[in-house]
Parts: C-alpha cells; sequence; structure tokens
C-alpha cells in the first residue's frame, strides 16, 4: 500500500518544481492546434515494425498478418440451413430424473401450485422441456403447437413423467394440447378462449414458438422470411398482448416470459442469419417496453435468451454439419452447449414469485458465450 510519507514528498516535489514551469516560454496555443480537416500522420515504416504485431494492426493491408486474420468472426455462404417440414422435425421426449419428490430445503417462493401456464411451441423441443418445468413446480399447463397431435402426446407423457417421479402424488396436473398457429390473430384468439374454456383461467404465458433458418440474406427468400418473422415476432406478440388482456381484465397479476436468444444481442458465426437475429433482437426489447408499458397491472414480462442448446433439431443438424459444433464451442467460454434442461430453474423462476419485483429482463443463458 502507498504511505501518506509518499504522497507528500510528492506534493512537495510537485511545489518546488512549479516556478520552474512558470518560467518557461508561454505555449502558443493557436500555433499548436491541429484543423479538423487534416490528414492523420502517416508514419514511415522501418524494418523493425515489419514484425507480426504490426502487421496485426490497420497500419498493414487486410491479410499481411495471416490467413488466420479474423477466421474465427465470419459469415461463410456456403452454410444454408432450412427449417424442416413438419413430419421431418424429431420427437422431443421429457426430461427423467429432474423433478420428483425431494427433501430438499427451497424458497416456497418457486411453487407454482395453483397457476396455468400456455407454452406456444409446447409440443417439443425448448418449449416441452420448460412446460415441464412449470408441470414440476406445480402448474397445469396448456401446450400449444402446429401439430396438434404431437402436442397431445407430450402432454400425456408429461403427465406419465410426473407419476413415476410423484407415486405418492394425491394429485396430478391437467396438461392439455390444443391447435395454435402463432402468426395467425384468429388462431390465437380460437387458442386461447378454448384454453380458458378447460382451465378457466391463465397465470403464466412461455413464448416458444419459434425456428431459425440459415441463409445468406442477398439469397433469403422473401417468403420464408416473412414466415419467419411471423413465428418469432408476431406470434410473440399476438399471444402476450392476448393473455395480458385476459389479465387484466380478471384484475389478476401474472408472468410472461419470452423465448429470445442470444442471437438477439450478438451476430452468429459462421453460419448467416440476419433476419432471425434480428426478429430475437425485437422480442428482446418487446419484453422490455411491455414490462414498462403493463407493470401498472401488476403483468411481469420478461425475456429469456438462451445460448447454443443441443435439441434434437440441433442435434439432427449437427449431424449434418459437423464443423458447425467445433466452431460453436471453440466459442463458448464454458466450451460446451447447453442442454433444454439448462433452461429449467430459468423458466421456473421467472414464472414464479421469486422474481416478483423482476420485470423487464434478459436473462441469458450462454455459457457466457455473449460476455466475449
Amino acid at each position: 500500500m502507498f504511505r501518506p510519507q509518499i504522497f507528500r514528498r510528492v506534493a512537495r516535489s510537485a511545489r518546488i518544481q512549479a516556478p520552474r514551469a512558470a518560467a518557461q516560454a508561454p505555449y502558443n496555443v493557436v500555433a499548436s492546434a491541429r484543423s479538423f480537416s487534416s490528414a492523420p500522420i502517416r508514419f514511415n515504416k522501418s524494418s523493425n515494425d515489419e514484425d507480426d504485431v504490426h502487421l496485426a494492426t490497420t497500419a498493414s493491408e487486410p491479410g499481411a498478418s495471416g490467413d488466420h486474420e479474423g477466421q474465427y468472426a465470419r459469415i461463410q455462404d456456403d452454410i444454408r440451413v432450412e427449417y424442416p417440414e413438419e413430419k421431418d422435425l424429431p420427437r422431443s421426449l421429457p426430461v427423467q430424473g429432474r423433478g420428483g419428490s425431494h427433501f430438499k430445503r427451497t424458497l416456497a417462493s418457486f411453487s407454482l401450485d395453483g397457476r396455468v401456464g400456455v407454452v406456444t411451441g409446447g409440443a417439443r423441443g425448448l418449449g416441452l422441456v420448460m412446460a415441464q418445468a412449470l408441470v414440476t413446480s406445480g402448474a397445469d399447463v396448456a401446450l400449444v403447437d402446429m401439430n396438434k397431435e404431437e402436442a397431445q402426446r407430450s402432454a400425456q407423457q408429461l403427465v406419465e413423467t410426473f407419476k413415476e417421479e410423484n407415486p405418492e402424488a394425491d394429485k396430478l396436473p391437467k396438461v392439455t394440447a390444443h391447435f395454435g398457429d402463432v402468426s395467425s390473430p384468429t388462431s390465437v384468439n380460437q387458442s386461447l378462449a378454448e384454453i380458458l374454456k378447460v382451465h378457466g383461467k391463465v397465470d403464466n404465458l412461455i413464448t416458444s414458438a419459434g425456428f431459425t433458418e440459415n441463409y445468406n440474406a442477398i439469397d433469403y427468400p422473401h417468403d420464408r422470411m416473412q414466415k419467419l418473422w411471423g413465428v418469432n415476432v408476431d406470434g410473440t406478440y399476438m399471444w402476450a398482448v392476448a393473455v395480458a388482456k385476459h389479465l387484466m381484465e380478471r384484475q389478476a397479476q401474472g408472468s410472461i416470459v419470452m423465448i429470445g436468444s442470444m442471437s438477439g444481442s450478438i451476430v452468429n458465426v459462421p453460419q448467416p442469419q440476419a433476419p432471425y437475429n434480428a426478429a430475437k433482437a425485437a422480442v428482446r426489447h418487446m419484453a422490455a417496453s411491455l414490462a414498462v408499458e403493463w407493470a401498472h397491472a401488476g403483468i411481469r414480462v420478461n425475456c429469456i435468451s438462451p445460448g447454443y442448446m443441443l435439441t434434437a433439431l440441433t442435434k439432427k443438424i449437427l449431424d449434418d454439419n459437423p464443423d458447425l459444433q467445433k466452431r460453436w464451442t471453440s466459442l463458448i467460454p464454458v466450451g460446451k452447449m447447453g442442454r433444454p434442461e439448462d433452461l429449467m430453474g430459468a423458466v421456473t423462476f421467472l414464472s414464479s414469485d421469486a422474481s416478483l419485483y423482476v420485470t423487464g429482463a434478459d436473462l441469458r443463458v450462454d455459457g457466457a458465450y455473449t460476455c466475449t
């Protein structure tokens, strides 16, 4: 640590030097001023400057420091991944061993007993796992999906998994399946009306319906881009508004969790996906905007931004593009992709009273990807 004596010596030295400085010739401010329009000085390169460090600066020509320049931060136009047709989507199963009776103490405010949650895109993937988190925490759940048959199978599996893990439970959760095209206002209203008829109310909403495609921006078909925005952005907005209106009519508080992506904050590489990135940025800011607008009604709106998650669909894509996995994990500080079940705690926290003073937040679950 610095000692007071050192500071006193420094101060005394400054006072001694002051008169000498005052005796110097006055500084010609006008003569030394540099016009804003003047060009920067180009230093002549010496032989000592031609090293790896110098060549890695803007003083050198592009590529002068080697083929590695920016290699992990470039988009590759040859990567193209189209979202599969419904019949080609892989099935998802509930996570085993994540719920069930336990005797570990935790906050009662994490419980969702007596709540009814809606999960869009809940038939498979991240939506199914987050629906399971709500069920495990005590909620009844309505799964909304374009594939109602798959949603019905998933709803049945959620109940069966709950029974296996809670054999002494005196009450089984009610998990229902409903058809819904989130990009259609008519379908959104019809789905919500059906859910209210079956469950009587809605307290929580998880907007998990969404998809991504990898096209370079110039070649992206406009109709596919409209579909992507319709599901990811319009669907999120319309479901949030519909549920918020229902909560206001009930004069009830509630929680809406929008599923964004780390892609709403960074640009993924090497795969091109500008429209998807922009859509998820819209979701993130939509959550913040609606959180402010609906705060007076006790309706909290938050966003979860997952990083690379190994869903069944992601695994299928990586099996077809093995180099992508290495590129992705090389950019993740923890060095690994996440699992869908890594989102269960986050969605439970934001849906429950444990987060009563959290609204407008973006919770990134990305292995610190966006920190670098």
